[in-house]
């Protein structure tokens, strides 16, 4: 088959550390690739693929506050795809609402993933021009705000199987906290939670522009006591060591998560997850078999006591099982085999 897949561009693909979204399509791109599709990446041209690769941009950037400078290469890469569309048996789309209009237009078969929440008020006003276009969930909850658009499946991450590997040594005395630094992350209440438990909570976390304030305003006070190591950004070769050194991720969210990486990454290593129920949570983790979830945080500090009924062995396995690469992109193909019949 041959697919075009179509990247954001403000991240390299895969991202150096943090990027959630450019990390999923390198993850899916390599394993289309592995089971001998014919893929082209549209992406930012110091990206890393075995697939060929349009440069769109010669660099990934960072979100900058500039219309025009965000919004060009945009214009850019429709143009590049739209010149090649016919080249492709689907399009497969990372770029929100973007390639709508266009792509609606020509009649080659695309669909598009949403990475984002969908309960906010703006995107009715543009998702609702288009209720035919081919969209992908990456949770049932996150589709749930929208009940009146063209979902034509749910397609949950998966990871490179190797990716992150457990590392020999069990559980240390610290809890982990793993992503990035915002209020609805939870990292004000991940601390709570892990000094009424008597242990240390490490944060390895991105402090982004738009969530700097908020760090120097409200967090970094609560990292003077002592019980909170902040390690910053951290990468895939330093992840198998802080999470297997773990004694659970905490995932105390406080938004509608449309999916939530860290969570199978925690599996990856074989570190439980105690988290909340929002969004994605329950679709992921199976309560008392890879982690628990919880409604509050007393219930969170409970739960710390049960950790030992969990076997880090058998949460590795759940990861094989559910959340390989392999098997996402084997529900990729199912739905692009789908799109292209009704088309």
């Amino acid at each position: 088959m041959r697919i075009a897949q179509i990247a954001p561009l403000f991240e390299t693909v895969p991202p150096r550390r943090y990027g959630g979204t450019e990390r999923v399509v390198s993850w899916v791109t390599e394993a289309l690739v592995a089971q001998g599709h014919e893929v082209t990446l549209f992406a930012s041209g110091d990206s890393t693929t075995s697939a060929e690769l349009v440069p769109v941009v010669p660099v990934a950037r960072r979100f900058v506050p500039n219309f025009e400078t965000n919004n060009a290469p945009y214009a850019r890469m429709l143009e590049l795809v739209a010149r090649r569309a016919r080249e492709f048996d689907v399009l497969h789309f990372h770029i929100d609402f973007h390639p709508f209009a266009l792509f609606s237009r020509i009649g080659v078969p695309f669909i598009t993933t949403l990475h984002g929440r969908m309960d906010q008020e703006w995107t009715q006003s543009i998702y609702g021009l288009f209720p035919e276009v081919n969209l992908v969930s990456i949770s049932d909850a996150q589709r749930r705000p929208a009940p009146g658009l063209n979902f034509v499946g749910t397609v949950h991450h998966g990871m490179p199987a190797d990716l992150l590997m457990p590392v020999a040594g069990g559980a240390g005395d610290y809890f982990a906290f793993l992503g990035r630094i915002s209020p609805e992350k939870g990292i004000e209440t991940a601390i709570r939670i892990a000094a009424r438990a008597g242990l240390k909570l490490k944060v390895a976390a991105k402090v982004g522009a738009e969530d700097q304030a908020y760090y120097d305003q409200i967090v970094a006070p609560l990292l003077a006591g002592g019980s909170v190591e902040f390690i910053g950004e951290i990468d895939d070769h330093q992840k198998p060591a802080f999470l297997s050194g773990a004694r659970a991720l905490l995932f105390p969210i406080a938004w509608p998560e449309p999916f939530g990486l860290v969570m199978i990454e925690a599996m990856a290593c074989g570190c439980p997850v105690i988290a909340f129920p929002q969004g994605s949570v329950p679709e992921v983790i199976e309560d008392g078999l890879t982690g628990f979830i919880v409604p509050d945080e007393d219930a969170a500090v409970a739960a710390v006591g049960r950790l030992g009924e969990l076997d880090r062995g058998a949460i590795r396995a759940r990861f094989e099982a559910r959340w390989s690469a392999a098997r996402m992109a084997a529900d990729y193909v199912g739905i692009y085999r789908a799109v292209m019949a009704g088309a």
